[in-house]
């Protein structure tokens, strides 16, 4: 079995002579590396994409709108995996993004996981059937459909979700009370055992 630090080294070398600079086929790597850490394919899915890349043109952008829909040509989803942990503190205020045919869409979501951990907030990505939730950075929670990861996502949406606790309050009021009886009166004892170490120096 491959380490985790062979396959970021090599998805790095490799994302550099397919021609992305230095820095991209950093992130990149990180991204394959968390891909794997999660269960995902993420060496044979950057292997095909870069099968395609010389081959088939993917269209780059320079600002991720509200509804991002291109004429011809799929997004690419390395520059807007990047774009993504660039601007995602500025988009998390349109709540919900719109994009139309990104290719090889599996690539994008290491990035839409870092990103939730910037903003400190869940996002929610769906296309298709297919629903992916990034718990900041922490794990992806998911539900797709096919075995196969699709190589387009026709339609595929961004939702930045807003902090909300799981309980209602009624159940942490019970909790807290509970936890109260853990509570120790103070004493004057305990206030000099809190002070530091005394009189008494143990170096």
């Amino acid at each position: 079995m491959k380490s985790l630090s062979e396959i970021e080294t090599t998805s790095k070398r490799a994302s550099r002579a397919v021609g992305f600079s230095w820095g991209i086929a950093e992130e990149i790597a990180k991204g394959i590396r968390l891909l794997e850490i999660f269960g995902f394919s993420g060496i044979k899915n950057l292997n095909q994409y870069y099968k395609f890349i010389n081959k088939k043109k993917f269209e780059k952008i320079n600002t991720i709108k509200k509804n991002n829909k291109l004429n011809k040509l799929s997004h690419c989803p390395i520059n807007l995996g990047l774009l993504f942990l660039d601007q995602t503190k500025k988009m998390e205020s349109l709540k919900k993004i719109t994009f139309y045919k990104i290719a090889f869409p599996i690539l994008i979501l290491p990035f839409l996981s870092r990103s939730s951990d910037i903003i400190g907030k869940r996002i929610l990505l769906k296309f298709e059937k297919n629903t992916f939730l990034f718990n900041f950075n922490v794990n992806i929670l998911s539900k797709f459909s096919k075995k196969e990861f699709p190589l387009i996502a026709k339609k595929a949406e961004v939702f930045f979700l807003e902090n909300k606790d799981s309980f209602t309050e009624k159940e942490w009021k019970n909790l807290y009370k509970l936890s109260k009886n853990t509570f120790v009166e103070e004493t004057e004892s305990l206030k000099q055992g809190a002070a530091g170490a005394g009189l008494t120096d143990n170096d």
